[in-house]
């Protein structure tokens, strides 16, 4: 199939694609990396009337930046460069570990960071990622200005999110996790596949006790959501043998997991044992 008739703008300053999204609202979408806008559009899922190219809107396009606590992601940062930024390996280790997984080399050097968590794929592992490190979205329109948007609760539903018609994802902010360890554990059936289940996960570790835990499972439901019951499991055990038991006793009780095209509901749970017991362990290390 070909593309719906729609109109093109390549935008040259993050002013005037604010302007456009203000004037066209909904009929707008944004073009970063295109890797899911694309073939939505061949397929005419996708029918907007205007396509606004972002590409070269320097505001959205400055390389990681770290503050003594934070590190900021402008929102064209590419999922390469999630690979190779030095300060990303040291300061942002989920992420980095993240990376390789998202789909093929071609993929990641245009699929943007920006785009991936404003689409909010159920199976993509960088809004998984963000919710599991409490990251905050910074969203920018031209009428309301700027404002800060937990990720915990920019996901509302399948492809649904807080981000308004006139708005856009500008840049994302990380608190640094030097002093934290992460896990990171995806299952799919080829490398580059989508995921049937994955597992991101951060935490600080004090001697056999886990705090501030963050785990969001991915490719399982509608959207990434925060595993609260197992993350307070972990977080009273003793050990990471006491963990892995407590975190497994609430994930059967309480997991639900939907089938897709790839796996079933009961797969998916199956799976979802080993990868959180992967997970505790990394995070252990």
């Amino acid at each position: 199939m070909k593309a719906a008739p729609f109109k093109y703008v390549l935008a040259q300053s993050l002013e005037h694609c604010l302007e456009l999204l203000g004037e066209h609202g909904e009929d707008a979408r944004l073009l970063a990396g295109g890797q899911s806008l694309m073939p939505s559009l061949a397929l005419r899922l996708s029918a907007p009337a205007l396509l606004i190219d972002i590409n070269r809107v320097q505001e959205i396009s400055e390389p990681p930046q770290s503050t003594t606590d934070v590190v900021r992601l402008s929102a064209l940062t590419r999922h390469a460069d999630l690979i190779t930024s030095p300060l990303v390996k040291a300061s942002l280790p989920l992420l980095h570990r993240a990376a390789p997984w998202i789909a093929h080399p071609g993929i990641r050097n245009r699929g943007t960071i920006g785009g991936s968590l404003a689409l909010g794929d159920p199976a993509s592992e960088l809004p998984a990622c963000a919710v599991a490190a409490d990251a905050t979205f910074i969203l920018q329109s031209k009428s309301r200005g700027s404002r800060r948007v937990p990720a915990r609760t920019f996901y509302q539903g399948m492809f649904r999110n807080a981000c308004a018609a006139d708005e856009m994802i500008v840049a994302v902010e990380f608190a640094r996790m030097d002093a934290l360890q992460t896990g990171f554990k995806e299952v799919a059936r080829r490398k580059g596949d989508y995921a049937m289940v994955g597992l991101a996960g951060q935490a600080k570790r004090s001697g056999q006790r886990l705090t501030n835990v963050g785990l969001s499972f991915f490719a399982v439901g509608d959207y990434p959501v925060l595993a609260e019951p197992i993350c307070q499991a972990i977080e009273a055990a003793d050990s990471a043998s006491q963990a892995i038991a407590m975190a497994l006793d609430v994930y059967e009780r309480d997991m639900q997991a939907s089938a897709d095209l790839w796996c079933s509901s009961q797969a998916k749970k199956y799976i979802g044992r080993s990868v959180l017991e992967d997970v505790i362990h990394d995070l252990y290390q």
